[in-house]
């Protein structure tokens, strides 16, 4: 027989039960739209091609299920399309595991993804950063050279986390590293590998100050930002923090930190991309993030929230967010 004291307790529990999903549910309905779409995806980059808004993430599950790349594409940064399997390991025969953090280009009327696979941890060992090519957005993305671009460790930087930049002067450069160090590098023109410079160096160190990942650089008033991932990927206070620039090659003094976990809202913000709407001082953050009470590593949702500037060009403090960013189609002149 149940005492009355038992009874008191399972009623408390079930109310404590009820109320937390009540708030649970609140959080996750009506104009709420973080994350942006279902399943955990992770280091999104978020571009936008024409009147769509693109984002290429990783699938974010255990090395060996890596196999495989998703991407999503929305007229609204609200209601979003998923494009499966636009890259797979069946097709890059040199990659068996840990595809990551994709980065895309349009070129010439082709679209260039590039990828990091195989998790190397030395220069003896088959991996690194390759590319893929397609005559869509949304694929298929085949085999672009047959052979990782970057295979070895320079300045010891661990070849993933690549993102490519479109300098106003017409030059494409790679951003890329783990393992606590960035490079820059000038690609060739039709991205088969790349130019030295002037000095005979073909990968410049640019590593600032915090930098763990997962670099992004784009212009605005003609100043350039760069940005970076802070902190372990698996952990609470993953980060993104910035520097601005006279050039892509810095000298990178950091600024601060922009985007971090909130306790009431998520934790591990980080691996971030920026969009910017075209012809407007609108800018987005794409980014992932763990849910509250998540210890899986690999749980990770994309998230977008709006990104503010102040007057002096710094870069606000981002809020992160349940609901997200409101539709906001492209409108093209």
């Amino acid at each position: 027989m149940m005492t009355f004291r038992k009874i008191s307790r399972l009623l408390l529990i079930s109310c404590f039960l009820v109320l937390f999903l009540n708030s649970t549910a609140q959080k996750r309905t009506g104009d709420n739209h973080n994350p942006v779409f279902e399943g955990w995806y992770a280091d999104p980059e978020g571009i936008v091609f024409g009147d769509e808004y693109w984002i290429y993430p990783t699938y974010s599950a255990p090395y060996n299920k890596q196999v495989f790349m998703d991407a999503f594409s929305s007229k609204d940064l609200v209601t979003w399309e998923k494009h499966e399997r636009i890259i797979d390991t069946t097709e890059v025969q040199w990659a068996w595991r840990a595809m990551w953090a994709p980065a895309i280009i349009e070129k010439d009327g082709k679209y260039f993804l590039f990828f990091a696979a195989n998790d190397i941890q030395s220069d003896e060992e088959e991996g690194g950063i390759g590319v893929g090519i397609a005559d869509t957005p949304g694929g298929p993305y085949k085999d672009y050279l047959g052979k990782p671009l970057i295979d070895k460790f320079y300045n010891g930087a661990q070849p993933i986390d690549q993102f490519v930049f479109h300098d106003k002067d017409g030059q494409y450069y790679m951003f890329y590293g783990g393992w606590r160090h960035c490079n820059i590098a000038k690609l060739k023109d039709d991205f088969t590998g790349f130019v030295p410079f002037e000095d005979g160096e073909t990968f410049k160190e640019v590593t600032p100050e915090g930098y763990v990942e997962g670099p992004f650089m784009f212009i605005r008033n003609g100043k350039y930002y760069f940005m970076w991932s802070e902190g372990g990927w698996t952990g609470p206070d993953y980060s993104v923090a910035y520097a601005i620039a006279d050039s892509p090659f810095g000298p990178f003094k950091r600024v601060g930190k922009i985007l971090k976990q909130d306790p009431d809202v998520a934790t591990g913000a980080g691996h971030h991309s920026v969009i910017h709407v075209p012809n407007t001082d609108e800018y987005y953050i794409v980014y992932h993030r763990r849910p509250l009470g998540e210890t899986d590593g690999n749980h990770r949702e994309t998230c977008i929230d709006r990104m503010y500037f102040d007057d002096e060009g710094f870069i606000k403090p981002v809020k992160i967010t349940f609901e997200g960013v409101k539709a906001r189609p492209i409108k093209l002149d």
